[in-house]
Protein backbone atom coordinates (compact mmCIF):
# COMPACT_ATOMS: atom_id res chain seq x y z
CA UNK A 1 0.00 0.00 0.00
CA UNK A 2 2.91 2.12 0.80
CA UNK A 3 4.37 2.09 -2.89
CA UNK A 4 1.17 3.08 -4.43
CA UNK A 5 0.25 5.70 -1.44
CA UNK A 6 3.82 7.04 -2.36
CA UNK A 7 3.56 7.27 -6.32
CA UNK A 8 0.39 9.31 -5.74
CA UNK A 9 1.15 13.44 -6.23
CA UNK A 10 -1.26 16.32 -6.31
CA UNK A 11 -0.48 18.65 -9.31
CA UNK A 12 -1.49 22.28 -9.34
CA UNK A 13 -4.96 21.46 -9.07
CA UNK A 14 -5.92 17.86 -7.97
CA UNK A 15 -4.43 14.37 -8.34
CA UNK A 16 -5.32 12.97 -11.92
CA UNK A 17 -4.15 10.01 -14.05
CA UNK A 18 -4.75 7.64 -16.77
CA UNK A 19 -7.96 5.69 -15.95
CA UNK A 20 -6.86 2.20 -15.20
CA UNK A 21 -3.52 2.96 -14.96
CA UNK A 22 -2.72 5.74 -12.76
CA UNK A 23 -6.70 6.24 -12.19
CA UNK A 24 -7.97 3.35 -10.40
CA UNK A 25 -10.44 2.20 -8.12
CA UNK A 26 -8.14 0.69 -5.32
CA UNK A 27 -6.33 4.10 -5.54
CA UNK A 28 -9.42 6.38 -5.15
CA UNK A 29 -10.41 4.08 -1.96
CA UNK A 30 -7.02 4.67 -0.52
CA UNK A 31 -7.27 9.24 -1.49
CA UNK A 32 -11.09 9.73 -0.73
CA UNK A 33 -11.17 9.16 3.24
CA UNK A 34 -7.51 10.45 3.75
CA UNK A 35 -8.50 13.86 1.66
CA UNK A 36 -11.76 13.72 3.92
CA UNK A 37 -9.90 13.14 7.23
CA UNK A 38 -7.71 16.29 6.17
CA UNK A 39 -10.32 18.33 5.77
CA UNK A 40 -11.64 17.31 9.05
CA UNK A 41 -8.47 18.38 10.64
CA UNK A 42 -7.97 21.48 9.44
CA UNK A 43 -11.44 22.81 9.24
CA UNK A 44 -13.60 21.30 11.62
CA UNK A 45 -12.80 24.02 14.65
CA UNK A 46 -14.28 26.68 11.45
CA UNK A 47 -17.21 24.90 10.42
CA UNK A 48 -18.27 22.65 13.13
CA UNK A 49 -19.30 19.85 10.73
CA UNK A 50 -18.95 16.37 9.52
CA UNK A 51 -20.60 16.50 5.96
CA UNK A 52 -18.76 16.31 2.37
CA UNK A 53 -19.74 17.10 -1.03
CA UNK A 54 -19.36 14.59 -3.72
CA UNK A 55 -19.65 15.48 -7.69
CA UNK A 56 -18.56 15.26 -10.79
CA UNK A 57 -18.41 15.61 -14.56
CA UNK A 58 -19.52 14.04 -17.51
CA UNK A 59 -16.08 11.93 -17.90
CA UNK A 60 -15.61 8.31 -18.58
CA UNK A 61 -17.23 6.60 -15.68
CA UNK A 62 -16.98 9.41 -13.67
CA UNK A 63 -20.78 8.84 -11.72
CA UNK A 64 -19.18 5.84 -10.48
CA UNK A 65 -16.08 6.75 -9.40
CA UNK A 66 -17.85 9.40 -7.48
CA UNK A 67 -20.18 6.78 -6.02
CA UNK A 68 -17.00 4.86 -4.70
CA UNK A 69 -16.14 8.33 -3.08
CA UNK A 70 -18.76 8.62 -1.52
CA UNK A 71 -18.98 4.86 -0.02
CA UNK A 72 -14.92 5.09 1.16
CA UNK A 73 -15.74 8.72 2.97
CA UNK A 74 -19.24 7.71 4.43
CA UNK A 75 -17.46 4.31 5.80
CA UNK A 76 -15.02 6.25 7.91
CA UNK A 77 -17.44 8.44 9.35
CA UNK A 78 -18.26 11.18 7.49
CA UNK A 79 -22.04 12.31 6.16
CA UNK A 80 -22.05 12.80 2.35
CA UNK A 81 -24.28 14.55 -0.28
CA UNK A 82 -23.60 13.29 -3.44
CA UNK A 83 -24.24 14.49 -6.32
CA UNK A 84 -27.45 13.26 -8.58
CA UNK A 85 -26.20 14.69 -11.93
CA UNK A 86 -22.94 16.16 -13.32
CA UNK A 87 -22.30 19.84 -12.98
CA UNK A 88 -19.76 22.27 -12.71
CA UNK A 89 -16.61 22.30 -10.34
CA UNK A 90 -17.31 25.23 -9.49
CA UNK A 91 -20.84 24.48 -8.67
CA UNK A 92 -19.75 21.59 -6.34
CA UNK A 93 -17.59 24.69 -4.16
CA UNK A 94 -20.60 26.85 -3.94
CA UNK A 95 -22.44 24.20 -2.99
CA UNK A 96 -19.11 23.28 0.08
CA UNK A 97 -19.65 26.97 1.10
CA UNK A 98 -23.48 26.92 1.32
CA UNK A 99 -24.53 24.15 2.85
CA UNK A 100 -21.85 24.54 5.67
CA UNK A 101 -19.81 21.22 4.59
CA UNK A 102 -16.15 20.40 5.21
CA UNK A 103 -15.84 21.02 2.02
CA UNK A 104 -15.73 18.84 -1.42
CA UNK A 105 -14.22 16.15 -3.45
CA UNK A 106 -15.20 16.76 -7.70
CA UNK A 107 -14.22 13.54 -9.91
CA UNK A 108 -12.74 15.11 -12.52
CA UNK A 109 -9.85 15.95 -15.39
CA UNK A 110 -10.76 19.25 -15.69
CA UNK A 111 -9.22 20.37 -19.26
CA UNK A 112 -7.46 16.71 -19.62
CA UNK A 113 -7.72 14.07 -22.80
CA UNK A 114 -10.43 11.73 -22.15
CA UNK A 115 -8.34 9.12 -21.28
CA UNK A 116 -7.40 11.02 -17.67
CA UNK A 117 -9.46 11.61 -14.72
CA UNK A 118 -8.40 12.71 -11.32
CA UNK A 119 -9.85 14.38 -7.86
CA UNK A 120 -9.72 18.12 -7.11
CA UNK A 121 -9.97 19.04 -3.68
CA UNK A 122 -11.90 21.92 -2.60
CA UNK A 123 -12.21 23.84 0.89
CA UNK A 124 -15.55 25.09 2.99
CA UNK A 125 -15.09 28.35 1.76
CA UNK A 126 -15.53 27.50 -1.64
CA UNK A 127 -12.05 27.14 -3.32
CA UNK A 128 -9.44 24.77 -3.56
CA UNK A 129 -7.48 23.82 -0.87
CA UNK A 130 -3.93 24.97 0.01
CA UNK A 131 -0.84 23.53 -1.11
CA UNK A 132 -0.19 22.59 2.30
CA UNK A 133 -3.02 21.08 2.89
CA UNK A 134 -2.44 18.59 -0.43
CA UNK A 135 0.93 18.10 1.23
CA UNK A 136 -0.68 16.88 4.20
CA UNK A 137 -2.60 14.26 1.87
CA UNK A 138 0.21 13.32 0.55
CA UNK A 139 2.16 12.50 3.69
CA UNK A 140 -1.10 10.60 5.76
CA UNK A 141 -1.55 8.31 2.09
CA UNK A 142 1.22 5.32 3.35
CA UNK A 143 -1.10 5.24 6.73
CA UNK A 144 -4.65 5.45 5.76
CA UNK A 145 -7.38 6.59 7.78
CA UNK A 146 -9.53 2.84 9.82
CA UNK A 147 -12.84 2.65 8.90
CA UNK A 148 -16.04 3.85 11.43
CA UNK A 149 -17.25 2.06 13.77
CA UNK A 150 -20.81 3.89 12.99
CA UNK A 151 -20.66 5.10 9.55
CA UNK A 152 -22.02 8.19 7.84
CA UNK A 153 -25.63 9.09 6.18
CA UNK A 154 -25.38 9.97 2.54
CA UNK A 155 -27.83 11.60 0.85
CA UNK A 156 -28.33 12.77 -3.00
CA UNK A 157 -28.93 16.38 -3.61
CA UNK A 158 -29.16 18.37 -6.98
CA UNK A 159 -26.40 21.19 -7.14
CA UNK A 160 -27.62 23.51 -10.06
CA UNK A 161 -30.48 25.08 -8.84
CA UNK A 162 -28.81 26.88 -6.24
CA UNK A 163 -25.82 28.07 -8.04
CA UNK A 164 -27.05 29.26 -10.80
CA UNK A 165 -29.27 31.28 -8.78
CA UNK A 166 -26.71 32.61 -7.18
CA UNK A 167 -24.93 33.38 -10.58
CA UNK A 168 -28.15 35.06 -11.62
CA UNK A 169 -27.94 37.67 -8.58
CA UNK A 170 -24.52 38.69 -9.61
CA UNK A 171 -25.82 40.65 -13.24
CA UNK A 172 -28.32 42.47 -14.62
CA UNK A 173 -29.85 39.22 -16.01
CA UNK A 174 -33.06 40.61 -17.24
CA UNK A 175 -30.89 42.86 -19.39
CA UNK A 176 -28.99 39.99 -21.40
CA UNK A 177 -31.78 37.92 -21.60
CA UNK A 178 -34.26 40.98 -23.36
CA UNK A 179 -30.95 41.07 -25.60
CA UNK A 180 -30.42 37.67 -26.76
CA UNK A 181 -34.34 37.54 -27.51
CA UNK A 182 -34.81 40.37 -29.12
CA UNK A 183 -32.31 39.38 -31.43
CA UNK A 184 -29.35 42.06 -30.83
CA UNK A 185 -27.08 39.63 -29.58
CA UNK A 186 -26.55 35.89 -30.93
CA UNK A 187 -24.80 33.44 -28.29
CA UNK A 188 -22.92 30.77 -29.39
CA UNK A 189 -21.50 28.01 -27.13
CA UNK A 190 -19.32 25.33 -27.26
CA UNK A 191 -19.49 23.37 -24.08
CA UNK A 192 -16.46 20.69 -25.52
CA UNK A 193 -19.25 17.98 -24.63
CA UNK A 194 -18.38 18.73 -20.84
CA UNK A 195 -19.94 19.44 -17.70
CA UNK A 196 -21.10 23.37 -18.75
CA UNK A 197 -23.90 21.34 -20.85
CA UNK A 198 -26.93 23.30 -20.69
CA UNK A 199 -25.77 25.71 -18.21
CA UNK A 200 -26.30 29.24 -20.09
CA UNK A 201 -29.67 27.77 -21.37
CA UNK A 202 -31.17 27.46 -17.52
CA UNK A 203 -29.54 31.00 -17.32
CA UNK A 204 -30.64 32.62 -20.32
CA UNK A 205 -32.61 30.03 -22.11
CA UNK A 206 -33.43 28.23 -25.17
CA UNK A 207 -32.28 30.93 -27.64
CA UNK A 208 -28.75 30.49 -26.72
CA UNK A 209 -27.07 28.22 -29.19
CA UNK A 210 -24.78 25.35 -27.93
CA UNK A 211 -22.97 22.67 -29.41
CA UNK A 212 -20.90 19.52 -29.00
CA UNK A 213 -23.62 19.59 -25.84
CA UNK A 214 -23.86 15.77 -26.28
CA UNK A 215 -21.78 13.55 -23.73
CA UNK A 216 -19.07 12.26 -25.39
CA UNK A 217 -16.06 10.88 -23.35
CA UNK A 218 -13.36 10.89 -25.89
CA UNK A 219 -13.98 14.88 -26.58
CA UNK A 220 -14.24 14.18 -30.22
CA UNK A 221 -11.10 12.81 -30.60
CA UNK A 222 -8.92 15.72 -28.99
CA UNK A 223 -9.03 17.58 -25.09
CA UNK A 224 -12.10 19.61 -24.02
CA UNK A 225 -9.57 22.37 -23.57
CA UNK A 226 -10.62 26.49 -24.84
CA UNK A 227 -7.55 26.40 -27.32
CA UNK A 228 -8.36 27.46 -30.91
CA UNK A 229 -7.30 24.00 -32.36
CA UNK A 230 -10.30 22.32 -30.59
CA UNK A 231 -12.77 24.96 -31.84
CA UNK A 232 -13.43 24.51 -35.69
CA UNK A 233 -17.03 24.38 -35.01
CA UNK A 234 -17.56 27.27 -33.11
CA UNK A 235 -15.42 29.12 -36.00
CA UNK A 236 -17.36 27.48 -38.88
CA UNK A 237 -20.45 28.45 -37.12
CA UNK A 238 -19.59 31.88 -36.13
CA UNK A 239 -18.13 32.28 -39.69
CA UNK A 240 -22.13 31.76 -41.08
CA UNK A 241 -24.02 33.64 -38.48
CA UNK A 242 -21.52 36.60 -39.54
CA UNK A 243 -22.48 36.24 -43.42
CA UNK A 244 -26.24 36.58 -42.69
CA UNK A 245 -26.64 38.69 -39.50
CA UNK A 246 -23.94 41.86 -40.31
CA UNK A 247 -25.45 44.11 -37.95
CA UNK A 248 -26.63 42.15 -34.69
CA UNK A 249 -23.45 41.36 -32.24
CA UNK A 250 -22.31 38.03 -31.82
CA UNK A 251 -20.23 36.31 -29.23
CA UNK A 252 -18.92 32.52 -29.00
CA UNK A 253 -18.18 31.44 -25.48
CA UNK A 254 -16.05 28.16 -24.71
CA UNK A 255 -15.82 26.16 -21.91
CA UNK A 256 -13.40 23.53 -20.80
CA UNK A 257 -15.04 20.37 -19.05
CA UNK A 258 -14.99 20.79 -15.53
CA UNK A 259 -16.27 24.82 -17.00
CA UNK A 260 -13.95 26.55 -14.83
CA UNK A 261 -12.34 27.64 -17.39
CA UNK A 262 -13.72 30.28 -19.92
CA UNK A 263 -12.13 31.37 -23.38
CA UNK A 264 -14.02 33.87 -26.08
CA UNK A 265 -14.83 34.04 -29.94
CA UNK A 266 -15.75 37.49 -30.63
CA UNK A 267 -17.85 38.77 -33.93
CA UNK A 268 -15.29 38.21 -36.10
CA UNK A 269 -14.49 34.81 -35.48
CA UNK A 270 -11.34 35.98 -33.71
CA UNK A 271 -10.11 33.70 -30.79
CA UNK A 272 -9.95 35.56 -27.26
CA UNK A 273 -8.04 34.28 -24.46
CA UNK A 274 -8.77 35.51 -21.02
CA UNK A 275 -5.19 37.53 -21.47
CA UNK A 276 -7.97 39.54 -23.25
CA UNK A 277 -10.59 38.77 -21.77
CA UNK A 278 -9.18 39.76 -18.16
CA UNK A 279 -8.37 43.20 -19.10
CA UNK A 280 -12.24 43.74 -20.19
CA UNK A 281 -13.71 42.10 -17.45
CA UNK A 282 -11.79 44.46 -15.01
CA UNK A 283 -13.03 47.60 -17.03
CA UNK A 284 -16.62 46.72 -17.20
CA UNK A 285 -16.82 45.43 -13.36
CA UNK A 286 -15.06 48.83 -12.22
CA UNK A 287 -16.56 51.00 -14.65
CA UNK A 288 -20.35 49.70 -14.95
CA UNK A 289 -20.64 47.87 -11.39
CA UNK A 290 -18.13 50.31 -9.01
CA UNK A 291 -16.42 47.04 -8.18
CA UNK A 292 -13.01 47.97 -6.04
CA UNK A 293 -10.44 45.55 -4.61
CA UNK A 294 -6.82 44.55 -5.83
CA UNK A 295 -5.99 42.92 -9.29
CA UNK A 296 -4.68 39.03 -8.81
CA UNK A 297 -2.67 38.00 -11.49
CA UNK A 298 -0.27 34.96 -12.22
CA UNK A 299 3.09 35.88 -13.54
CA UNK A 300 2.32 34.42 -17.19
CA UNK A 301 -0.54 37.11 -17.21
CA UNK A 302 -0.51 39.90 -20.14
CA UNK A 303 0.81 43.29 -19.11
CA UNK A 304 -2.27 44.85 -20.72
CA UNK A 305 -4.16 43.54 -17.33
CA UNK A 306 -1.64 45.81 -14.74
CA UNK A 307 -2.11 48.85 -17.18
CA UNK A 308 -6.10 48.90 -17.07
CA UNK A 309 -5.97 47.85 -13.36
CA UNK A 310 -3.63 51.67 -12.98
CA UNK A 311 -6.82 52.97 -14.98
CA UNK A 312 -9.20 52.19 -12.61
CA UNK A 313 -6.62 53.17 -9.37
CA UNK A 314 -6.24 49.15 -8.82
CA UNK A 315 -3.54 47.68 -7.25
CA UNK A 316 -2.22 44.57 -8.77
CA UNK A 317 -0.62 41.58 -6.91
CA UNK A 318 1.45 38.48 -8.81
CA UNK A 319 1.16 35.15 -8.21
CA UNK A 320 2.65 32.00 -9.05
CA UNK A 321 0.99 29.74 -11.96
CA UNK A 322 -1.74 27.65 -10.55
CA UNK A 323 -5.38 28.85 -9.50
CA UNK A 324 -4.66 27.74 -5.82
CA UNK A 325 -2.17 30.70 -4.97
CA UNK A 326 -5.01 33.33 -6.66
CA UNK A 327 -7.40 31.81 -4.18
CA UNK A 328 -4.83 32.19 -0.98
CA UNK A 329 -4.80 35.84 -1.92
CA UNK A 330 -8.29 35.77 -1.94
CA UNK A 331 -8.69 34.71 0.55
CA UNK A 332 -6.36 37.01 2.59
CA UNK A 333 -7.34 40.77 0.84
CA UNK A 334 -10.17 42.38 -0.56
CA UNK A 335 -9.66 41.39 -4.17
CA UNK A 336 -12.20 42.03 -7.42
CA UNK A 337 -11.02 39.66 -9.87
CA UNK A 338 -8.09 36.98 -9.91
CA UNK A 339 -7.06 35.27 -13.12
CA UNK A 340 -4.78 33.50 -15.08
CA UNK A 341 -3.48 32.74 -18.49
CA UNK A 342 -5.26 29.43 -18.76
CA UNK A 343 -8.62 30.75 -18.48
CA UNK A 344 -9.62 30.36 -14.95
CA UNK A 345 -11.04 33.63 -13.52
CA UNK A 346 -12.40 34.37 -10.36
CA UNK A 347 -14.31 37.12 -8.45
CA UNK A 348 -13.88 38.55 -4.95
CA UNK A 349 -17.74 39.02 -4.62
CA UNK A 350 -18.72 35.45 -5.40
CA UNK A 351 -16.15 32.08 -4.55
CA UNK A 352 -12.50 32.24 -4.44
CA UNK A 353 -12.76 29.52 -7.36
CA UNK A 354 -12.46 30.27 -11.01
CA UNK A 355 -15.98 30.52 -12.49
CA UNK A 356 -16.79 29.84 -16.19
CA UNK A 357 -20.01 30.56 -15.92
CA UNK A 358 -20.06 33.62 -13.87
CA UNK A 359 -17.21 34.87 -16.06
CA UNK A 360 -19.44 34.07 -19.09
CA UNK A 361 -22.65 36.05 -17.63
CA UNK A 362 -19.90 38.92 -17.06
CA UNK A 363 -18.61 38.95 -20.47
CA UNK A 364 -22.54 39.03 -22.00
CA UNK A 365 -23.29 41.83 -19.67
CA UNK A 366 -20.33 43.89 -20.66
CA UNK A 367 -21.37 43.35 -24.60
CA UNK A 368 -24.46 44.26 -24.13
CA UNK A 369 -23.97 47.19 -21.68
CA UNK A 370 -21.64 48.79 -24.14
CA UNK A 371 -22.79 47.72 -27.34
CA UNK A 372 -19.24 46.82 -28.28
CA UNK A 373 -18.55 43.34 -30.22
CA UNK A 374 -15.24 41.98 -27.90
CA UNK A 375 -12.70 42.58 -30.45
CA UNK A 376 -13.97 46.16 -30.68
CA UNK A 377 -13.95 46.70 -26.89
CA UNK A 378 -10.60 45.15 -26.77
CA UNK A 379 -8.61 47.18 -29.58
CA UNK A 380 -11.00 50.48 -27.39
CA UNK A 381 -8.60 49.23 -24.08
CA UNK A 382 -5.39 49.18 -26.21
CA UNK A 383 -5.53 52.10 -27.96
CA UNK A 384 -6.85 53.73 -24.00
CA UNK A 385 -3.66 52.34 -22.55
CA UNK A 386 -1.22 52.68 -24.94
CA UNK A 387 -0.10 49.28 -24.86
CA UNK A 388 -0.66 46.83 -27.93
CA UNK A 389 0.77 43.34 -27.56
CA UNK A 390 -0.04 39.85 -28.91
CA UNK A 391 0.46 36.08 -27.26
CA UNK A 392 1.06 32.73 -27.57
CA UNK A 393 2.77 29.79 -25.15
CA UNK A 394 3.58 26.47 -26.68
CA UNK A 395 4.18 23.37 -24.05
CA UNK A 396 7.01 21.10 -25.57
CA UNK A 397 7.39 17.89 -24.74
CA UNK A 398 11.11 17.05 -23.56
CA UNK A 399 13.11 13.52 -24.23
CA UNK A 400 13.01 12.68 -20.80
CA UNK A 401 13.47 13.94 -17.02
CA UNK A 402 16.85 14.19 -17.16
CA UNK A 403 16.46 16.18 -20.20
CA UNK A 404 14.46 18.65 -17.92
CA UNK A 405 16.95 18.39 -15.05
CA UNK A 406 19.52 19.54 -17.47
CA UNK A 407 18.17 22.19 -18.56
CA UNK A 408 16.92 23.66 -15.47
CA UNK A 409 20.47 23.63 -14.29
CA UNK A 410 21.33 25.31 -17.22
CA UNK A 411 19.43 28.07 -16.77
CA UNK A 412 20.50 28.28 -13.19
CA UNK A 413 23.79 28.21 -13.74
CA UNK A 414 24.10 29.83 -17.42
CA UNK A 415 21.90 33.01 -16.86
CA UNK A 416 20.49 33.98 -20.45
CA UNK A 417 21.61 37.45 -21.32
CA UNK A 418 20.33 37.41 -24.69
CA UNK A 419 16.88 36.06 -26.28
CA UNK A 420 16.34 36.01 -30.02
CA UNK A 421 18.98 38.90 -30.25
CA UNK A 422 17.47 40.83 -27.62
CA UNK A 423 18.98 41.94 -24.61
CA UNK A 424 17.63 40.67 -21.09
CA UNK A 425 16.83 43.69 -18.81
CA UNK A 426 15.50 41.56 -15.85
CA UNK A 427 14.47 37.89 -14.66
CA UNK A 428 11.66 37.26 -12.25
CA UNK A 429 11.73 33.62 -10.94
CA UNK A 430 8.61 33.26 -8.55
CA UNK A 431 7.39 30.58 -11.03
CA UNK A 432 10.04 29.21 -13.64
CA UNK A 433 11.90 31.93 -15.74
CA UNK A 434 10.51 35.06 -16.85
CA UNK A 435 12.81 36.96 -18.82
CA UNK A 436 12.27 40.77 -19.82
CA UNK A 437 13.45 42.14 -22.86
CA UNK A 438 14.92 45.14 -24.03
CA UNK A 439 11.87 45.57 -27.07
CA UNK A 440 9.00 45.26 -23.77
CA UNK A 441 8.38 42.02 -24.72
CA UNK A 442 8.70 38.51 -22.83
CA UNK A 443 9.69 35.03 -22.18
CA UNK A 444 8.84 32.93 -19.25
CA UNK A 445 10.24 29.39 -19.40
CA UNK A 446 8.61 26.93 -16.59
CA UNK A 447 8.35 23.17 -16.16
CA UNK A 448 6.12 21.03 -15.43
CA UNK A 449 6.36 19.72 -11.96
CA UNK A 450 5.02 16.13 -12.60
CA UNK A 451 5.95 15.38 -16.40
CA UNK A 452 8.84 16.31 -19.09
CA UNK A 453 7.11 18.91 -20.32
CA UNK A 454 8.49 22.86 -20.87
CA UNK A 455 6.03 25.60 -21.12
CA UNK A 456 6.92 28.48 -23.23
CA UNK A 457 5.03 31.93 -23.27
CA UNK A 458 5.80 34.99 -25.09
CA UNK A 459 4.11 38.48 -24.97
CA UNK A 460 5.56 40.48 -27.72
CA UNK A 461 4.40 44.38 -29.45
CA UNK A 462 3.31 41.83 -32.70
CA UNK A 463 2.78 38.32 -33.58
CA UNK A 464 5.32 38.01 -35.41
CA UNK A 465 8.00 38.61 -32.67
CA UNK A 466 6.11 36.28 -30.19
CA UNK A 467 6.78 33.61 -32.77
CA UNK A 468 10.60 34.53 -33.33
CA UNK A 469 10.93 34.34 -29.82
CA UNK A 470 9.11 31.12 -29.36
CA UNK A 471 11.28 29.29 -32.14
CA UNK A 472 14.43 30.94 -30.41
CA UNK A 473 13.45 29.18 -27.39
CA UNK A 474 12.44 25.94 -28.42
CA UNK A 475 15.73 25.61 -30.19
CA UNK A 476 17.63 26.45 -26.78
CA UNK A 477 15.74 23.81 -25.44
CA UNK A 478 16.39 21.37 -28.25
Amino acid sequence: MAVVANSIKFGTDGWRGVIGDEFTFERLALVAPVAAQVLYNTYYSTVGSRTIIVGYDRRFMAEDFARAVADAVTAIGFDVLLSETYAPTPAFSWAAKQLNALGALVITASHNPGAYLGLKVKGYFGGSVSPEVTQEIEALLPEGVPPAATPGKQEKFDPWPSYTQALERKVDIAKIREAIASDKLTVFVDVMHGAAAGGLAQLLGDKVKEINSERDPLFGGGAPEPLPKYLSKLFEVIKTHRETNKSSLSVGLVFDGDCDRIAAVDGEANFLSSQVLIPILIDHLTLRRGFKGEIVKTVSGSDLMPFVAELHKLSVFETPVGYKYIADRMLAAEVLLGGEESGGIGYGSHIPERDALLSALYVLEAIVESGLDLGEYYRHLQQQTGFTSAYDRIDLPLASMEVRSRLLQQLQTEPLKEIAGKAVIDCQTIDGYKYRLADKSWLMIRFSGTEPVLRLYCEAPTLEQVHQTLAWAKQWAE
